[in-house]
């Protein structure tokens, strides 16, 4: 018996060690928060994690479930930075700026994205001119890197030490994935900020093109300005930038197409749409009495995203008298000031657990920003959405969802127009087919032969 009993505890041993040891360079704000619901997966899992953050991070903390290595850096992507940000584009969109500020501000805004990847680069540089980083990273024997590419560091640094890669992935740096990878024809690809569908005219195929040609001298400035004298200091002169960008080994593609239009694709994208979707847990006492209290009409839940914690005071009072109006409850994230046409069915919140309202069986609608994560998480627990489109992908986000009758999407420049907003709301709460349809997409979404993180992760291990 001593010899079964020694290769049984052999076996064990085994068993412990077959985790992989995943090296993580993440980007911050929502797409730190669906990394980090990957990374959490990934422990499950067994596997060992060690995030690269910088010392200036304002999402990325640390955690006991993963290790960090901290790069002190003088710059980063704080708070002020993103109130800034956001303050322009509500006041662009809001129409609120003269033809002058515009062309000045959009100089200002381009100026403004060299200067966030130039503080994303400090990170690399502080990283690999640290002899004490790279002997801890070459001594740890990482199996592969894991990045979010919309900050380009990962691949530099995967090249450097000559590990695999591993994209979780929506936006390559300023473009759309797919158009780094895939063949992607204007003529029905739209791009994000066209505000288009597949089905083009042809003044709409022209601001395609114009767009995309924008959008790759961007990307080229941002590469030639930025990255590609780090890939010849680090990886020699003969390192093009732009080659290896898309030489990741697996795509972890943030989206599906039940949400998104047809196109190509390639082999080695895999889709992992709402993989940060879970079965909804129960609300806390106070939230739940709220929500009960609310009787056959049900909540609204409005959540405007990670960086949006409040809107400007004439503005949120359209919004709170809007709500006023109505006979269903709303729960409202917003720390700005307290609006003067606040109702009584209104409570306002500094957060909320977002995906277990969405699921709960009395909310009625979302009223959302059109960032990924919102989107999907309305298609998984099949609740209808009025959008307020902000700023990057998020017209275009939900765009997709009204093209398949399960949103009604307003802009900021129209929505105090003619009590619009109000309107939207009432629109989508009395008319059924808002609810069908957002009911036959979640159906489509939640069956699969295997779950979103499942599969992410099996194509990670």
């Amino acid at each position: 018996m001593r010899p079964i009993s020694y290769f049984s505890v052999l076996l064990l041993i085994l068993r412990q060690c077959h985790g992989g040891n995943i090296l993580v360079l993440p980007a911050e704000g929502s797409h730190w928060i669906n990394m980090d619901i990957l990374l959490k997966a990934l422990h499950s899992r067994g596997h060992n994690l060690t995030v690269v953050r910088s010392s200036k991070s304002w999402y990325i903390k640390e955690n006991s479930y993963y290790s960090t290595i901290t790069v002190p850096v003088e710059r980063g992507l704080d708070k002020e930075f993103a109130n800034n940000f956001v303050d322009y584009f509500l006041k662009f969109e809001r129409g609120d700026l003269t033809l002058t500020s515009i062309l000045y501000k959009s100089v200002g805004m381009y100026n403004t994205f060299i200067d966030l990847h130039n503080a994303v680069t400090e990170v690399l540089s502080g990283l690999l001119d640290d002899a004490h980083m790279i002997r801890r990273i070459k001594e740890s024997k990482f199996d592969l890197v894991l990045t979010d590419p919309c900050w380009a560091n990962g691949v530099i640094v995967a090249k450097y030490f000559n590990l695999p890669l591993v994209y979780n992935v929506r936006w390559l740096i300023s473009e759309e994935a797919h158009f780094a990878i895939a063949p992607s024809p204007l003529s029905y690809v739209p791009l994000t900020g066209s505000g288009s569908t597949d089905k083009m005219t042809f003044i709409q195929r022209v601001k395609n093109m114009f767009l995309y040609q924008v959008n790759q001298i961007q990307n080229s400035l941002a590469s030639k300005l930025l990255y590609q004298p780090l890939c010849d200091k680090y990886l020699g002169p003969d390192t093009d930038f732009n080659q290896i960008k898309i030489d990741a080994d697996i795509w972890l593609m943030r989206t599906d197409f039940v949400f998104d239009y047809p196109r190509p694709t390639m082999p080695n994208v895999v889709y992992m749409g709402g993989f940060h979707c879970k079965p909804p847990e129960p609300l806390p006492e106070d939230l739940e009495e709220f929500v009960q209290s609310s009787g056959e009409h049900g909540v609204i839940v409005m959540s405007l995203g990670a960086f949006v914690s409040k809107l400007p005071d004439d503005f949120a009072n359209e919004i709170a008298a809007a709500y006023s109006k109505l006979p269903q409850k709303v729960i409202w994230t917003h720390k700005g000031k307290r609006p003067d046409t606040l109702g009584n069915n209104t409570l306002m919140v500094d957060w909320m657990p977002q995906k277990d309202l969405l699921g709960h069986p009395k909310i009625k609608l979302f009223v959302a920003h059109g960032g990924t994560n919102g989107v999907q998480e309305a298609m998984c627990y099949a609740v209808p959405v009025v959008g307020l489109a902000l700023y990057f992908d998020h017209y275009d986000n939900l765009l997709r969802l009204q093209e398949k009758g399960a949103a009604k999407v307003l802009t900021l420049a129209t929505v105090e127009k003619d009590d619009n907003f109000l309107k939207a709301l009432q629109e989508v709460l009395s008319e059924p087919s808002y609810k069908m349809n957002m009911q036959k997409l979640s159906d489509l979404y939640n069956d699969r032969p295997m779950k979103p993180m499942d599969t992410a992760v099996f194509w990670i291990e």
